[in-house]
């Protein structure tokens, strides 16, 4: 997928990066790598996969979009 002509091989993963360097990164110093750590996993796994809105889910976040997929099950 990473060869020449397929430019969508890492749309996804670029978007994230670039996102995670601009919202988070860029804007605090980290005294030693470990905290670099906790303070990546902390804006992934607590912030852009749970509170952050999402363009193809409709600007919802994920855990609103799956609450609305389920009570959707509910309702059938």
């Amino acid at each position: 997928m990473s060869r020449r002509g397929n430019c969508h091989d890492n749309a996804v993963a670029e978007n994230l990066f670039q996102l995670l360097k601009r919202e988070r990164i860029k804007r605090r110093i980290y005294p030693d790598r470990n905290e670099e750590r906790s303070g990546v996993f902390d804006y992934i796994e607590m912030f852009y996969n749970s509170k952050r809105p999402h363009i193809y889910s409709g600007n919802v976040s994920p855990v609103q979009f799956d609450q609305l997929y389920f009570n959707r099950l509910k309702s059938v």
